[in-house]
């Protein structure tokens, strides 16, 4: 597809002709926008690229973290010191089996 851009008129930057390929779902976009408002195709593509170049870049919003919850920790039960309830309770499982003789 070939285009004209009949809106520059800047010395520095004369009217550009080339040569486009365009996906089959972009293709058929931009002829129901021609039909939807009474303009060529060349018209719709510029409108349609100039919108795209005037966003500029899309800033993701920043991803934020759910509230901690609380989870009920059982009285006595310190949860600072996570590592050495751990190793304790797997040491009280080992003493267990070897008691039970497995």
């Amino acid at each position: 597809m070939k285009h004209q851009d009949s809106t520059i008129n800047d010395a520095m930057m004369p009217h550009m002709r080339t040569t486009v390929t365009l996906d089959p779902d972009v293709a058929a976009k931009l002829k129901e926008e021609t039909r939807a408002r009474g303009i060529s195709f060349k018209e719709a593509l510029n409108s349609s690229v100039r919108r795209g170049l005037e966003r500029g870049e899309v800033k993701p919003r920043p991803y934020r973290l759910p509230p901690p919850h609380r989870m009920g920790a059982r009285p006595g039960v310190n949860l600072d010191k996570a590592l050495q309830l751990a190793g304790e309770l797997e040491d009280a499982e080992i003493i267990r089996k070897l008691q039970l003789g497995k």
